[in-house]
């Protein structure tokens, strides 16, 4: 499942779309806060490509970046907050939520968690490298993801979700550079940000068919909550 989990099925992602516009309205919230100009601000013009290659609408799209700018006179605080703990079968998960409620936040974990086990900081994060991912697609002819990889300084790589895509894995201190570096090698970046890759995931045919069903539909439950924005999981490709 790479270095996110995310929903597998097509009629699970389709039903998700507006959960997703209200995560990427989030992200370009916080990432206007340093200017509404995505040709000065780079990581919101990431982020606002990631939101038009999903079709988020134009007005949704405008009325975060006011809003995080503060153009709207409205106040916009969130919280960055980690849990951790295990899915069903001892698959260790970690979530991360930006919530303008941490109490809600707490509150709705415990719930999710209670078909697996919430636990306490450094509970599975230890079982993580903390890293910069980075969605990419080859634009120029003969552009090659291992070499690009190497002369743009990205530690791994892996095969991306659609067909043609790669993801770089960085230093999560490299982040950017090797954001800035990957179009000289021929690939335009469409998204990059900083997540979890698992050290020792577990193998999914290490796993019955209705465990691995319990973990997709405990690890679903989280995805759909307001608050979560990623859901990263210990489970293999």
């Amino acid at each position: 499942m790479g270095a996110q989990w995310k929903a597998k099925h097509k009629d699970l992602a389709a039903n998700a779309k507006g959960r997703l516009f209200g995560k990427l309205a989030k992200d370009i919230m916080i990432a206007a806060r340093q200017g509404p100009d995505p040709s000065a601000n780079s990581r919101l013009r990431l982020v606002v490509e990631q939101a038009r290659k999903v079709s988020m609408p134009k007005d949704t799209l405008d009325r975060a970046i006011k809003k995080g700018a503060g153009l709207t006179g409205e106040a916009v605080h969130f919280e960055h907050v980690i849990y951790e703990g295990y899915a069903p079968h001892r698959v260790p998960v970690m979530v991360e939520c930006l919530t303008d409620n941490v109490n809600r936040a707490a509150s709705d974990m415990r719930v999710l968690f209670r078909k697996g086990q919430l636990g306490t900081s450094g509970t599975v994060s230890w079982d993580f490298d903390h890293v910069g991912i980075i969605e990419a697609e080859a634009t120029t002819a003969g552009a090659d993801a291992e070499m690009a990889a190497i002369e743009a300084g990205a530690q791994d790589l892996e095969p991306g979700d659609e067909e043609g895509t790669t993801v770089f894995l960085t230093d999560y201190a490299d982040l950017d550079l090797v954001s800035r570096a990957l179009p000289a090698q021929g690939f335009t970046v469409l998204s990059a940000k900083l997540g979890y890759k698992p050290k020792n995931p577990i193998d999914p045919t290490s796993l019955s068919a209705e465990q691995l069903e319990e973990v997709e539909a405990f690890l679903a439950a989280i995805d759909e909550n307001e608050d979560v924005q990623n859901v990263f999981a210990g489970l293999g490709g």
